[in-house]
């Protein structure tokens, strides 16, 4: 008898425990990259990055032009040069192309840089605002679904709604 009621206490305490566990495992989903594009912050960071990223494409349209200009001239005259000043020619628009790629280059990672350094207030904001909402509706966990594929997500567990409500978002 002892035995009997040891292993229905052990059996309870299992499903007490299972059902507890469970309870603790809420998991809740968000298109944080929707979120992110609903935020009215996020056109005044992409006006300000293109604004940002034109003064690069600007510097490198006038060194494609010295360079398609200079490329002209040199097929225009190439055939009356000397080999010398051909050589010099072909170095100097070799010249003009590697400064146009390092440009290039540059621009880009200041302009990633730039991209990283302007979203991240968003980015914080957005990240804060999802971590109250779960923390508010009991969500251990809450999946990012623009970087995931959920095979399975019951419209419950999604929290845009709730985090839209909680960012002053329509």
């Amino acid at each position: 008898m002892k035995k009997l009621f040891k292993v229905a206490l052990v059996a309870v305490g299992l499903l007490f425990a299972g059902s507890f566990a469970n309870a603790q495992t809420k998991i809740g989903h968000i298109n944080f990259n929707q979120l992110i594009d609903l935020m009215p912050e996020t056109k005044t960071v992409t006006a300000s990055i293109q604004a940002y990223q034109k003064t690069f494409i600007d510097q490198l349209t006038t060194m494609n032009n010295e360079y398609q200009t200079k490329g002209q001239d040199y097929q225009s005259k190439r055939a009356s040069m000397t080999d010398a000043v051909r050589g010099a020619k072909e170095s100097e628009l070799q010249d003009i192309q590697k400064r146009m790629n390092d440009y290039q280059n540059n621009a880009q990672q200041q302009v990633d840089a730039k991209r990283q350094e302007l979203g991240k207030p968003l980015i914080d904001k957005a990240t804060q605002a999802v971590q109250a909402v779960a923390k508010e509706k009991g969500y251990a966990y809450v999946l990012d679904s623009s970087q995931i594929t959920l095979l399975v997500s019951p419209d419950a567990d999604d929290l845009m709604a709730a985090v839209k409500l909680k960012l002053g978002l329509k």
